[in-house]
């Protein structure tokens, strides 16, 4: 067997150990907390790795790796500039060697630097065309990330992004479970206190949550807890 074709079944079997170990998380944040501590072990040069969320439109750091990659993202987002920001905005990977000196990003660059991070990488996370965030990696070398990192670390947020979609996509399910749970045992309720059918018991949740501006839940979830109070008053 060839050097290379040895390298590569290594690179196989090592993403598909990690794969392995993302998708056992039992949610969200013990994925995202699995994602960043597997980068920094996985790509080499990396001292620091962070994920940058986007939900409804806004980015915030999740589970960073040291107090130095909260500095560094959130100079970006405050300058509304810097890679996390056009990996995520213009779909790319972005790596630069040598960020003080990088003229894409002229405050973030310097201001980088000045908290001691020189390279960096970014990763879009992304499933067909649904955009989760990005993937940061920093390191306090200049030019620390080659052209053979950058393309292990490619397959490696390739893997992060389909772990992490899928735990969301769990808990999402798990919440409209509790949800649906929720909402019936208060029909429940409402059906022996008040002699009524499942319907009846449904539209004065419905009434309630359009009365009181709550969330249909949020009015099942009250009615559960304090369903003994209720009964007294």
């Amino acid at each position: 067997m060839s050097a290379a074709g040895g390298g590569l079944n290594e690179l196989a079997r090592t993403l598909s150990d990690i794969a392995r170990t993302l998708q056992a998380e039992p949610d969200v944040d013990a994925t995202l907390r699995a994602i960043v501590k597997a980068a920094v072990d996985y790509v080499p040069a990396a001292t620091h790795a962070g994920i940058s969320l986007l939900e409804q439109g806004r980015i915030r750091t999740v589970e960073p790796t040291t107090p130095t990659v909260e500095i560094i993202d959130q100079l970006q987002y405050e300058l509304r500039e810097g890679p996390c920001i056009d990996a995520i905005a213009e779909h790319e990977t972005l790596r630069v060697g040598d960020v003080g000196r990088e003229a894409r990003w002229p405050s973030f660059g310097p201001a980088a630097a000045e908290n001691g991070i020189h390279s960096l990488l970014s990763y879009r996370l992304f499933v067909t065309d649904r955009t989760l965030g990005a993937l940061n990696l920093y390191s306090d070398r200049i030019d620390a990330f080659d052209d053979r990192t950058e393309q292990d670390g490619l397959l490696f947020a390739t893997h992060a992004a389909i772990a992490l979609v899928g735990a969301q996509r769990e808990a999402n399910l798990s919440i409209a479970v509790e949800s649906r749970d929720v909402i019936a045992t208060a029909k429940g309720i409402l059906m022996e206190r008040h002699d009524i059918d499942d319907a009846s018991a449904f539209r004065m949740l419905v009434e309630a949550s359009q009365s009181t501006n709550m969330k249909l839940q949020k009015v099942a979830a009250w009615l559960v807890e304090n369903r003994a109070e209720a009964r007294s008053s």
